[in-house]
């Protein structure tokens, strides 16, 4: 049975168990449709908890509250690309944005994070690539420098769970974590307040692993005296590690791609990466490779947009046409390229990160 651990390293592979046991709504193909998006297209979003509130807005081209957030741990890799580029997608479906930069969570969840003053040291370069990945300096908030609205919220929130609950949610009642939680479920519900946008349906993006959040978050928007709308959740696959068996982790470098990495540390990781590939070039010349296992290919599965070259790379793989040497050299090649234009557009915007995290 898969265990759901949101701080945990480990990837999540049994989809059924998640479903089953936590009444997770799969993604039906008819959604998938009407959104225009390579996440959607390629069933990379699995799941969801009434998307379909958002999904008549987005139709009515009326407004909806797209919250997310990314903990100041370290820097951002692939896997947080992915995370924002679902948000950016929601932001041009028209909605009103807030993306957290959880300093404060990273502070208190982290063991590694000593001082609030390291998690927004590291929260400057995390805007900065946010920036960089198409949100503008109004879509994002730092948790530290949130107004007392917010605070007040965060406290009252946590007078609607029990340590009880806690436990049996998350089976421990770690006190840092649960000075996070109550910060994060505060992020997810906030937006919702008179102070705020005011109650509408919202979304958040999220790795399965995350929804013991979710489920914690609806549980206490019930039990508050506000009226507010049950937020509603998107699921994605989990970007996994390039190790077997692990998800991409800022404590663990050699597993994620990262968007400070340089070309000869893209070469390093893709080129060690898990494959498909067969042990020797004539059996793979045979017999073909396995995309569908294959760390590399689900890079391209999930940041290459092109559908038509993500159809070349699978086909040739599975024909035998290409090998892993040539096949890794083409995602070395287009991820190098994204990463240096990333980076020179995350270093432009250094000042107005500063300026975001630091007011």
């Amino acid at each position: 049975m898969a265990k759901i651990d949101p701080w945990g390293s480990n990837a999540v592979s049994d989809y059924d168990h998640v479903f089953k046991e936590f009444g997770l709504s799969k993604f039906p193909e008819s959604m998938k449709k009407q959104l225009k998006h390579h996440f959607f297209e390629r069933n990379i979003v699995v799941a969801h908890r009434d998307f379909e509130k958002v999904l008549e807005r987005i139709k009515k081209k009326k407004k909806f509250i797209n919250i997310t957030g990314i903990a100041s741990s370290g820097p951002y890799h692939l896997g947080h690309k992915a995370d924002l580029d679902l948000f950016v997608f929601f932001k041009k479906c028209g909605a009103k944005n807030y993306f957290c930069v959880c300093d404060l969570d990273a502070y208190c969840s982290r063991p590694k994070i000593k001082t609030v003053a390291e998690a927004k040291e590291i929260a400057v370069q995390n805007v900065a690539d946010a920036l960089a990945l198409g949100l503008s300096e109004k879509d994002i908030y730092v948790q530290s420098n949130r107004e007392k609205e917010y605070y007040s919220f965060a406290f009252e929130i946590g007078k609607k769970i029990t340590a009880k609950t806690f436990e049996a949610i998350y089976g421990h009642l770690d006190l840092g974590k649960v000075s996070a939680n109550l910060l994060q479920y505060a992020d997810i519900l906030h937006g919702q307040l008179p102070e705020y946008s005011g109650k509408m349906p919202s979304i958040t993006g999220i790795g399965l692993d995350q929804d013991s959040h979710a489920r914690a978050t609806r549980d206490v928007a019930k039990r508050l005296g506000y009226n507010l709308e049950m937020p509603s959740f998107i699921y994605f696959k989990f970007q996994s590690g390039l190790k077997q068996g692990s998800k991409m982790s800022s404590s663990e470098p050699d597993t994620a791609i990262f968007l400070n990495d340089c070309k000869a540390d893209v070469v390093k990781k893709v080129g060690s990466c898990f494959t498909g590939g067969c042990p020797t070039a004539k059996e793979q010349r045979r017999l073909g490779g396995k995309p569908e296992i294959c760390k590399k290919y689900e890079i391209d599965l999930f940041h290459l947009e092109s559908a038509a070259k993500l159809k070349d790379i699978f086909e040739k793989c599975k024909s035998g046409k290409r090998l892993c040497g040539e096949c890794k050299k083409l995602t070395i090649d287009y991820m190098d390229k994204f990463l240096k234009e990333h980076q020179a557009k995350a270093k432009k915007n250094l000042p107005k990160a500063k300026k975001i995290v630091y007011g």
